[in-house]
């Protein structure tokens, strides 16, 4: 199991993982397959860091009765 450490260490790599790939796609033309690539890569950075910002913050409570 990972420390909250390592797992905020993580969530702040991806960020700024993120942050450089958006700053590829500003000069990018709208339409272009290189900006439909890097803004998939985008949306799976961000599925990354929601789902270890989810490990870090775990919900109390129960989801099934």
């Amino acid at each position: 199991m990972r420390t909250a450490n390592q797992i905020q260490s993580k969530i702040n790599e991806l960020t700024q993982q993120k942050k450089m790939l958006q700053a590829r796609l500003e000069p990018l033309p709208e339409e272009s397959a290189e900006r439909r690539n890097l803004n998939q890569q985008a949306a799976r950075l961000e599925d990354m860091i929601m789902m270890l910002e989810w490990v870090l913050n775990e919900p109390d409570g129960k989801y099934h009765m």
